[in-house]
């Protein structure tokens, strides 16, 4: 074995300036000065990683938006508990959502928070405790919704929204299920069963849930067959949501539709597997993720979109829905 064979003398150097760099003094960011705007303070961030993933899917959410594509929000329970609603209720007064895709938490923390101006236990001590789960509203309200839901044919989502209304309460203005009934655009809800506290109250009807959650399955894959130069967004949803578009996606390919333009971003305070392989990389979409606190990433992204909105419009028109 020769220990010598290596002559660093005979490396091969190149000019710094013919050097392909990643990095330029444009890239840099700028500090803001003292009175300046949410638009100031975007624009002077720098052109890097994450902070270019957040300028892109705000300029895809207001290319689709301008252009009259569908966006669509996907969403887990920990967005509604962050507080975070608001903004993606903004975005459907506004008319930048096409529909929203609910799982089985975040509808009920949405219902709670519309009936009673309140949601989330504190799951450790009233686990202990056996009250984990039990509130009877929450329980009544949403069987009430699946039993709707089967008879009428209308979809979990709808129903769910429906019985708010009727109930009535003190946070209809904060529920993003009552946001979309009111605006007419699609509203999906997608339940694993034996995942929710709902799931353990005696009076629900399971084949009334599986009706309502199937069909609003195949409302969704209609929408979805319409993505082409659009935007999902899956926010805070690990599992059950991205396996739900991947489905949609599959159903949509194997009848020949395009989803050719379509962005797909995933925002979470991790990035999962399913989030990373079903959302971002198999649809065959531009793949963005966004990693950190939806309480933060969700505003940050809102307050993106709106320094470059224009004059509300109607969302697109989703096979006879407003």
């Amino acid at each position: 074995m020769d220990l010598d064979s290596v002559d660093l003398n005979e490396l091969r150097f190149e000019a710094l300036s013919e050097r392909p760099s990643k990095v330029q003094l444009s890239d840099l960011g700028r500090p803001v000065a003292p009175g300046a705007t949410i638009a100031d303070w975007l624009d002077g961030l720098p052109n890097q990683l994450a902070a270019k993933g957040l300028k892109a899917l705000r300029d895809a959410i207001v290319t689709a938006h301008e252009a009259g594509r569908p966006v669509v929000a996907a969403l887990g329970g920990h967005v509604v508990k962050t507080g975070c609603a608001p903004y993606l209720i903004d975005w459907v007064e506004r008319g930048v959502l096409a529909g929203l895709a609910l799982n089985g938490s975040a509808a009920i923390h949405d219902l709670e928070l519309a009936i009673a101006g309140k949601t989330s236990e504190d799951v450790g001590p009233r686990l202990m405790a056996g009250t984990f789960g039990f509130a009877r509203e929450t329980s009544d309200l949403y069987a009430w919704a699946c039993d709707r839901a089967a008879a009428q044919g209308c979809g979990l989502g709808a129903a769910l929204a429906d019985v708010i209304l009727e109930r009535g309460g003190p946070g209809l203005n904060a529920s993003l299920l009552v946001a979309a009934r009111r605006k007419g655009i699609p509203l999906t809800v997608h339940v694993a069963i034996g995942t929710d506290i709902v799931h353990m109250t005696p009076q629900l009807d399971g084949a009334a849930l599986g009706k309502a959650t199937l069909d609003d399955f195949r409302l969704l894959t209609n929408l979805v067959a319409q993505l082409a130069g659009g935007v999902w967004l899956n926010l805070g949803s690990a599992v059950v949501l991205p396996e739900v578009f991947l489905k949609a996606v599959s159903i949509v390919r194997n009848l020949g539709r395009s989803l050719d333009g379509l962005t797909t971003a995933n925002l979470d305070f991790n990035q999962q597997y399913r989030g990373l392989l079903n959302v971002l990389q198999r649809p065959g979409a531009q793949g963005i993720a966004l990693t950190g606190h939806h309480e933060l990433m969700i505003p940050l992204l809102h307050a993106a979109v709106a320094t470059r909105l224009a004059a509300p419009v109607a969302a697109p028109s989703v096979n006879g829905h407003p």
